[in-house]
């Protein structure tokens, strides 16, 4: 039996024999399953498999009981390891090895290619390389907000430390002391391409120490010398990182070594012999038969519940005067310190975490910071570290937004946030600076395609308020909703949105509602259906409109990948919609729309006005004049559009 934890000064006799039959188990697992799945990455299991079965072994985790609170969380960065994971898991007592031999890479089975949170003890799913430090940073965080004692392990591979975000990790774990973190590295010197030395040199020891880690040198296959590697690591009062020399295809005599068994299983016949050196049967006819009589579980569900807490306060909604002059970035602010106020004296709700590069006056997270600064995390020009440590720290029971810049919050951290989706997690990422509104700062700061990006990004809602007001109640709104959000905003002061008797539109009665669209101003003759900073510009349109005999309706659209159908149903009666958009003109809320009115066989003709090339610096209106996105441009395509 198995000691959980690191108090022992070394590991018994009778412990480390029963870690060395668990290691040669989980060897023939790794080839069983790769083999009969006739894919996989046997060879880097195989090195890596020690040193995740001894983990497993010594963390505080419970196979009876995956969810414990205040349980150690084991991250795998390297996710092609799975086999080494799945196997490891199993031998730990999670669940039968034989589910994952026979349903390894099967269509339907919960045991991917790649670990999956389905999996028990699976705390995040990992595939692209170099993430799972800046996910252990978030962890990490997790354990510190609750106020819990559990310690952060993150298992990696040598050739992923070349990535520029694990560097960004590093700096950041330093930064914020984070002592429960330690990282093992499975160093066999070998990737796909042939030796890390080769492919891309890197001085990974040195890279660690000269951003204030301890680095600890240990034998990846001897469990007593890596056993007091970890109990030096999690003793030692800092960020750790124990780099343990292993050997690819470790165990079986033609595979140790051979770069070419990274990404390939054996035959069928290599099977047979590496099975007989390890001394284990090969049964591998039962597999076959289960695996062909394999049916699929059903829905996709994780292991063990996301960790969201609703009971966050909504705090005092804001209402902005008619006459007031702000922008919709100030008002996210303002009610995010406010929510932050509220729910720091509600008993029972979720601590807040707030993530900022180097922008937080700009975005308005500087007051956050100043009130909460425990809560507060300044990465610096660190987006994708940031975002990753933002994403796996919303899975925990945090409430976490991440604020910055539309080309740096959605543009450069794109695949971040993809996988923050893929791991259900509940990020709120807040960006300002988005369009041609964005003005002088020029092309390169012009984001353009935000929800043509969250489009492709299954889970991810889309928030672009019109005005303070709606920007004040939407920021309230998800603050403690589960899911990960985008909401979007100018940099420009926005006029208060008003009815046509001068009073806001969003007043104290409004409440938010995702998906709810809003109709500004009624009118049948066309409808122009709009988004953000366009949105004042296409009231003054419609008035224009009015003077010259046409009613046009305003239908404001802030969630444009969540259409009204009742919205849309009254729209398509007026048998033309223009969108108008400061986004991509290809991708964007006229994409939305059309592809809504097409699906949904709506009787409607569409005419899509938005941004169709990359615009230069200058003044927002003259931006806006040079991309025909002015109130008279609009209003000149509309009389055109109904001439004809």
């Amino acid at each position: 039996m198995i000691e959980r934890g690191f108090a022992a000064e070394k590991l018994s006799r009778a412990e480390v024999d029963e870690l060395r039959e668990r290691s040669r188990l989980c060897r023939g697992d790794i080839l069983k399953m790769t083999t009969l799945a006739s894919s996989g990455h046997p060879g880097g299991s195989m090195s890596t498999v020690d040193i995740a079965v001894l983990v497993y072994a010594k963390a505080n985790i419970d196979p009876r009981n995956p969810c414990m609170p205040g349980r150690d969380y084991v991250l795998v960065s390297h996710g092609h390891v799975s086999p080494a994971v799945y196997s490891s898991l199993a031998r730990t007592g999670f669940f039968d090895p034989a589910a994952a031999i026979a349903g390894y890479r099967l269509a339907g089975s919960l045991f991917e290619g790649h670990i999956e949170h389905q999996i028990p003890g699976v705390e995040w799913i990992t595939g692209n390389l170099g993430q799972g430090l800046s996910a252990g940073c978030g962890l990490s965080l997790a354990h510190r907000l609750h106020g819990r004692k559990g310690r952060t392990f993150v298992l990696m591979s040598d050739g992923e430390q070349a990535k520029g975000q694990i560097a960004e990790a590093r700096r950041f774990a330093v930064k914020y002391g984070l002592t429960d973190l330690t990282v093992v590295i499975d160093f066999n010197e070998l990737q796909i391409s042939g030796s890390i030395h080769d492919v891309m040199p890197n001085n990974i020891a040195g890279c660690f120490e000269a951003d204030g880690w301890a680095v600890i040198r240990a034998d990846g296959h001897d469990f007593q010398t890596l056993y007091s590697a970890l109990r030096s690591a999690v003793n030692d009062g800092k960020p750790s990182v124990v780099i343990a020399k292993t050997v690819m295809g470790k165990g079986v005599s033609f595979m140790e070594n051979v770069v070419e068994y990274h990404g390939s299983a054996v035959s069928r016949e290599q099977l047979a012999k590496a099975l007989s050196e390890l001394g284990i049967p090969n049964d591998m006819d039962r597999f076959e038969k289960a695996r062909k009589e394999f049916r699929p579980p059903g829905i996709e569900v994780r292991s063990c519940p996301i960790e969201t807490n609703l009971a966050v306060s909504q705090g005092s909604p804001v209402l902005y005067p008619a006459d007031a002059s702000t922008d919709n970035r100030s008002a996210f602010g303002a009610a995010l310190l406010d929510v932050a106020k509220a729910s720091a004296q509600k008993p029972g709700s979720a601590p807040f975490a707030v993530f900022d590069c180097d922008l937080s006056v700009s975005v308005k997270t500087a007051k956050f910071g100043s009130e909460f600064p425990r809560n507060f995390f300044q990465a610096g020009v660190q987006e994708h570290n940031a975002a990753t440590v933002a994403g796996a720290l919303s899975s925990k029971g945090v409430a976490c937004f991440f604020a910055d810049f539309g080309v740096f919050g959605v543009d450069e951290t794109y695949n971040q946030h993809r996988l923050n989706d893929i791991n259900w997690a509940n990020l709120k990422v807040v960006c300002t600076h988005v369009g041609i509104d964005v003005g002088e700062d020029g092309k390169t700061h012009h984001c353009l395609d935000y929800v043509g990006a969250m489009r492709n990004i299954f889970g991810f809602n889309v928030v672009v308020p019109a005005d303070p007001n709606q920007t004040d109640r939407a920021i309230r709104a998800i603050a403690g909703k589960p899911g990960c959000w985008l909401v979007a905003m100018g940099r420009s002061k926005t006029p208060v949105v008003k009815k046509a008797d001068g009073t806001p539109f969003f007043d104290k009665e409004y409440a938010f509602e995702y998906g709810k669209a809003d109709w500004l101003r009624e009118g049948f003759d066309c409808v122009i259906a709009t988004m953000g900073s366009l949105v004042p510009r296409a009231i003054a349109a419609a008035d224009k409109l009015k003077e010259k005999g046409v009613k046009a309706g305003v239908l404001n659209v802030p969630c444009p990948k969540q259409l009204d159908p009742d919205a849309m149903r009254k729209a398509a009666e007026a048998g033309v919609i223009f969108s108008y958009e400061d986004h991509n003109v290809h991708t964007g809320l006229g994409s939305c729309i059309a592809d809504y009115i097409l699906e949904n066989s709506l009787p409607a003709s569409l005419v899509k006005l938005g941004v169709r090339h990359y615009a230069p610096s200058g003044r927002t209106e003259d931006l806006y004049r040079e991309m025909g996105l002015s109130t008279e441009h609009l209003v000149e395509k509309v009389l055109e559009t109904l001439r004809t």
